[in-house]
């Protein structure tokens, strides 16, 4: 059962979460790991280096859409091969993220943490809530 009373602070709760997630993970790649470091990871691990800037500003934009509620549900869907990525990356380092390298657990759960956040919606206080239709029904944000 879900309660439409609180229902949309849950979303709006999960869409804070989610969207200041993405925006640390972008400032950790620029700030502290650096481009040019994080282009020689992605190489290190066999993806292209030249992903770099287009991940950390996925990861940053996304993530101020996904905060504000700008078309949040959207972007939470966009950026769920990013997080299916990292969870690639990650997961011959076991389940645990505290083992070498990284485990596998966090980017499995922000990718479906992201997903039911497409599913349910931006919840209260969205900028510009996003709206799914199927078979000519339409579902709110």
């Amino acid at each position: 059962m879900i309660d439409n009373r609180f229902a949309p602070y849950g979303a709006l709760g999960l869409r804070v979460a989610l969207g200041l997630m993405f925006i640390a993970h972008a400032y950790l790649k620029l700030v502290i790991f650096t481009p040019a470091g994080f282009a020689g990871f992605l190489g290190q691990v066999g993806l292209p280096g030249f992903l770099a800037w287009p991940i950390m500003l996925a990861e940053l934009l996304g993530g101020l859409a996904i905060l504000t509620g700008f078309y949040g549900r959207y972007v939470s869907i966009l950026l769920l091969p990013v997080l299916l990525g990292a969870l690639m990356v990650h997961a011959p380092n076991g389940w645990v993220f505290n083992a070498p390298n990284g485990g596998w657990e966090y980017p499995a759960f922000l990718a479906l943490a992201a997903l039911a956040h497409g599913l349910i919606g931006d919840g209260a206080l969205a900028l510009k809530p996003a709206r799914l239709s199927w078979n000519g029904a339409t579902a709110t944000a």
